[in-house]
């Protein structure tokens, strides 16, 4: 499988960015989805998860209520809207596959098989 994020960008603080990953090359719709991200010296965090029916996501907690996770197997794309953006939430954003079908095992970066090559979030006070 390959992924391919994009939608980054430079916003300012209290903007809005949507970020979309498309997958290839395997049964998208049999995998959960994931989005991380990474600031300069930081770890790699979790950001948010969806369950591979797209019935059920799951949110970090810094951006529960700003951040939404959606998917259209149809098209083989996973999005994330992003609103209210603050500066920290400055960082290179990841998606990623999951076999897992438990929703919980979304925030363990250890459960995910691929990942993409990550697109560059930075939003200014």
């Amino acid at each position: 499988v390959q992924l391919q994020a994009s939608g980054g960008g430079l916003v300012q603080a209290g903007g809005s960015l949507r970020l979309s990953c498309a997958a290839s090359g395997g049964p998208f719709r049999g995998y959960g989805m994931g989005w991380f991200r990474q600031a300069p010296g930081k770890e790699r965090e979790f950001v948010g998860g969806i369950h591979r029916t797209g019935s059920t996501t799951i949110y970090a907690d810094s951006v529960k209520g700003r951040f939404t996770i959606s998917r259209d197997n149809a098209k083989n794309t996973v999005y994330l809207q992003m609103n209210n953006l603050r500066p920290e939430d400055t960082a290179v954003y990841y998606c990623a596959v999951s076999p897992s079908i438990i929703l919980s095992q979304l925030r363990v970066p250890s459960s995910y098989r691929y990942w993409g090559q990550g697109t560059q979030v930075t939003v200014s006070s």
